[in-house]
């Protein structure tokens, strides 16, 4: 079973927000998710990404993989918001 990390769209139509959601990479319905560990709105202009960074570390040491788009938005959340 290979378990990934990847965006799920919610929201409406033209108003698309995003959940930042562990599942297996096998699974079609979205809604059957192992964890929720973050949102993402592209619209927002302030707060438009919330992760669980201790969530997202423990997924990733027990060999989930992000998808591409998730691993980029990780990126440039941990340049903006630096560990104190």
């Amino acid at each position: 079973m290979a378990v990934r990390i990847r965006l799920a769209r919610v929201g409406g139509k033209k108003e698309p927000s995003y959940r930042i959601i562990v599942t297996n990479s096998e699974n079609i319905n979205l809604s059957n998710h192992i964890d929720q560990i973050g949102f993402y709105n592209p619209r927002a202009e302030k707060d438009n990404l919330r992760i669980d960074l201790k969530k997202y570390e423990e997924w990733v040491k027990k060999g989930a993989k992000p998808t591409e788009t998730v691993a980029s938005l990780i990126k440039s959340f941990r340049r903006a918001n630096p560990p104190a």
